[in-house]
């Protein structure tokens, strides 16, 4: 679990991968590739008890944050070029509504590892609900109450 925070950057691989897909762009490669190379600088990842979050960008930062409770699905992904680089993007869908992921955590060497972690968080999350815990209580005390009222009664 330490090892899922400690996390912060995507592999220096992404930067290969942004590369080649650059190339394929044809003439707008250069311009393809600053921009690649601008995303993969500025990306980083955060993870914490609370969610996980990512945020990038130089002109137009973009940061999202999830809780682990917001979390419906996870999913990998990988294409070819990812795959010969050992690396897939964990998908991560919460019921925003988006047809497509909330969140995608690229270029991770140990993504099956993140998938892992994320799905145990977010079944954690679920299960240590405090309203689940308040109703057993609740419970606990009317049962209480009709000992008290059959014993008075």
């Amino acid at each position: 679990m330490d090892a899922i925070y400690a996390i912060t950057r995507p592999h220096p691989r992404l930067l290969t991968q942004y590369v080649l897909q650059a190339l394929f762009a044809g003439p707008l490669s250069p311009l393809i590739l600053l921009i690649l190379y601008f995303r993969y600088k500025t990306m980083e990842y955060r993870f914490d008890e609370h969610g996980v979050s990512k945020r990038y960008g130089i002109l137009i930062r973009r940061e999202v944050n999830l809780t682990y409770s917001r979390i419906q699905d996870i999913h990998l992904g990988s294409g070819p070029i990812q795959r010969w680089l050992g690396l897939a993007d964990v998908q991560v869908q919460t019921a925003s509504g988006n047809a497509g992921a909330e969140m995608v955590i690229e270029g991770l060497l140990e993504y099956e590892a993140v998938r892992d972690f994320l799905y145990t968080r977010m079944r954690g999350v679920r299960d240590d609900r405090p309203g689940d815990s308040s109703v057993a209580l609740l419970r606990e005390i009317r049962d209480e109450l009709r000992a008290t009222r059959e014993a008075l009664g």
